[in-house]
């Protein structure tokens, strides 16, 4: 995607980073659309008809969008693990279930990819408790999970001793459990909210319903060092159980090799529910790039299944198969 269009991460980060967390220059990224030369068409590949699709956010809100994708990818946040997209669903600003991404995707796609008409894919971070003295307002002060239970102790803020949830790998693993639990919400509600509308096409409620994609990227906040790659690879495991937990069972990750790295530390065998993944692949310049980028090796040990290429103003999106 197109650098420099993040900007709710700019806005926010006073408040949704943390002391001691890696924060680093923005990068591409799925929060900008992409879209299809002639809103789709085929692209031939070993003799097998693989068509591109299009992933759009909340800087699409209220615009155009591409007619016709093999498939649509759509943000369900506004930059922020946090923070609600505009139009994922009819929102006072948006009233018309026309103007709702995630119809435009269920009712517009062609599903004739391997990849099905709607997925969904979700920021993430890992912020901490305190943000240059701030206290993160949403920074989980309990939950016992996988990595031990999530306590408090005090922390010295700008306003003096608050008590705070620790840095630990317990607290951040609920974190992610939390927000992706508040993002499975947030497409319930959306779709509920267009099907009161009556559309010609229904809009599945359900979170099983759609392949959900992690957006792992160092343009958003994390920790650094050992630990705190241990902190990100908690956090970004609770999400995973989280949309389990809701019933989904297709997941994976859109980031690079090297953004992956440097949040997680990289993936073995040893890793848990990260092990394997699916990898959605940005870095191209070109359909033609994209083809060949899905054959680079899997950050996750996993497979790529999708590859992104830039173009303007939209990007595309290629079904590796």
């Amino acid at each position: 995607m197109a650098q420099g269009r993040m900007t709710r991460w700019s806005r926010a980060l006073g408040i949704w980073a943390a002391a001691g967390l890696l924060i680093v220059g923005l990068t591409t990224s799925p929060v900008l659309a992409a879209k299809v030369s002639h809103g789709g068409g085929g692209h031939k590949s070993g003799g097998t008809s693989t068509l591109t699709g299009n992933d759009v956010s909340y800087p699409q809100c209220g615009g155009s969008l591409p007619s016709s994708p093999a498939f649509g990818i759509v943000g369900v946040n506004s930059g922020l693990a946090n923070d609600l997209s505009a139009c994922l669903g009819p929102t006072s600003r948006y009233p018309s279930y026309a103007q709702s991404e995630l119809y435009w995707a269920v009712a517009s796609s062609t599903g004739v990819a391997p990849q099905p008409k709607a997925s969904l894919y979700v920021n993430t971070g890992d912020p901490g408790n305190l943000y240059n003295g701030t206290p993160i307002t949403d920074w989980p002060t309990s939950g016992t999970n996988p990595d031990g239970t999530c306590t408090t102790s005090e922390f010295e803020t700008n306003s003096g001793l608050e008590s705070l949830g620790q840095q630990t790998a317990a607290c951040a693993w609920q974190y992610g459990y939390n927000k992706a639990a508040q993002d499975a919400n947030w497409l319930s509600a959306a779709a509920t909210a267009i099907d009161a509308q009556k559309p010609p096409v229904p809009v599945a409620l359900a979170p099983a319903a759609y392949p959900w994609w992690l957006d792992v990227e160092t343009g958003n906040s994390w920790q650094s060092g050992s630990t705190g790659q241990l902190m990100n690879v908690a956090d970004l495991q609770g999400m995973i159980a989280a949309f389990q937990t809701a019933g989904v069972t297709a997941l994976g990750v859109y980031s690079t090799s090297a953004q992956w790295v440097q949040i997680t530390g990289g993936t073995t065998a040893e890793s848990g529910s990260l092990y394997g993944l699916p990898d959605w692949i940005p870095g191209a310049n070109r359909l033609s790039g994209a083809v060949s980028n899905c054959q680079l090796h899997s950050f996750t040990e996993g497979r790529v299944q999708l590859t992104q290429w830039s173009g303007h103003p939209f990007d595309g999106d290629f079904a590796c198969g």
